[in-house]
């Protein structure tokens, strides 16, 4: 009876060893075969994948063969491993245990998307509900809605977000998304407010944001932004009004065409310079880092006005006179190839006479309903003044 049990017990023993070499075999032949395709191909993860549903997935579409033996070399060598969700980019040739690898790492497939200096909100929303790789979340909803899905209830959106080339996955929302870029604002706002000049002329950062929209949207060269930014803080100083252009286009909202004219000056909104003391009560369009800086380290001089010279520069004057001429010079003889900015994208319309129209900035739009209330940076009534700092741009 001992030799019998004995006997049994080898012959199981044996077995076993035999299945498992079997086992390993099929484990082993399961990781190295080939993916079946002919060219590349994107394996979609949606968030919540597990392995088994992936190996079996593709099992289905033909890609491999032999699912179960992943599933088992799996669970027995990388059991709690989490598969990310996103795109793996498959190669012809590529094992199974190549694709593997790529899960283990991560290795998804990324996106950008690039988010502009002077873009307001508006843009910044087509922008996300343009690009298809993104998960939309946001559509239908107003602009209110999106500040408080994004954890920002009660914020008004405009200028609170970084341009910049965001990278993503597919399966990121286009909340999420926005979600970066505001923290991204608020973290290069910040690093720059601790590096301000000493006579920065602001009680907080959000003050220094909308001066720097303003830079941001006067000038495409870079050496002028913290001439811009002087000119400006040298006028809050004296108690004149700013007199920006693309502060009144903002106000217009949709209702700015492409010129502006002298009765658009006039016109009272809450971010007409030439009507409000100080700065608008919110930023006009998104900044960049150099705005930001601009704003808070403005160049010193004694400058007060400024006109575009038609190649994206402009003249900078210490007094009305000097600006007048300058205006003469370059806004009211203007070139065929006139220009304000140095990289036009279109053919700029010829002007009209400077007694009726005035020539403007880029248009902006305004997607809801602007905040009526005052300025931040109230200045006294300044007196009678001819000409503003940009007459046109």
């Amino acid at each position: 009876m001992r030799r019998k049990l004995l006997l049994l017990l080898e012959t199981g023993l044996v077995l076993a060893g035999l299945l498992l070499g079997a086992s390993a075999w099929k484990i082993h032949s399961a990781l190295e075969q080939p993916l079946n395709i002919t060219q590349e191909e994107l394996l979609d993860v949606p968030k919540g994948s597990t392995p088994t549903r992936t190996f079996l997935s593709l099992e289905t579409d033909g890609v491999i063969k032999d699912a179960f033996w992943l599933r088992v070399y799996w669970r027995f060598n990388l059991a709690g491993t989490p598969i990310h969700s996103g795109e793996y980019r498959m190669q012809p040739g590529m094992t199974v245990n190549g694709l593997i690898d790529l899960w283990k790492r991560g290795d998804v497939v990324q996106y950008s998307l690039t988010l502009v200096e002077g873009w307001n909100f508006h843009q910044v929303r087509a922008a996300l509900a343009k690009d298809e790789k993104l998960t939309q979340t946001l559509n239908g909803l107003s602009d209110s809605d999106v500040m408080a899905k994004i954890g920002h209830k009660g914020l008004f959106p405009e200028g609170r977000f970084f341009p910049d080339t965001y990278r993503f996955v597919r399966g990121m929302s286009d909340a999420e998304l926005l979600k970066k870029a505001f923290e991204r604002l608020d973290e290069v706002l910040a690093n720059e407010w601790e590096k301000r000049s000493a006579d920065a002329p602001y009680s907080e950062p959000y003050q220094a944001l909308i001066m720097a929209s303003l830079v941001e949207k006067e000038t495409g060269v870079p050496q002028e932004r913290g001439q811009i930014a002087g000119v400006f803080v040298r006028r809050m100083a004296l108690g004149m009004q700013l007199q920006t252009d693309p502060t009144v286009i903002y106000g217009l909202g949709d209702r700015y065409t492409g010129k502006l004219t002298r009765a658009h000056l006039k016109e009272p909104t809450a971010y007409n310079t030439y009507v409000i003391p100080g700065l608008p009560p919110t930023p006009i369009a998104m900044v960049g880092r150099e705005a930001i800086h601009a704003a808070l380290n403005p160049v010193e001089g004694s400058s007060l006005y400024f006109v575009a010279r038609g190649d994206g520069s402009h003249v900078f004057s210490d007094d009305l006179d000097a600006h007048n001429s300058a205006v003469r010079e370059f806004q009211l003889k203007r070139r065929a190839d006139y220009r304000s900015s140095p990289a036009p994208t279109a053919t700029p319309e010829a002007a009209a006479p400077a007694e009726e129209t005035i020539p403007a900035a880029s248009p902006d739009t305004a997607p809801e309903a602007l905040p009526q209330v005052p300025a931040e940076e109230p200045a006294p009534t300044p007196a009678p003044e001819a000409a503003a700092p940009q007459n046109a741009q």
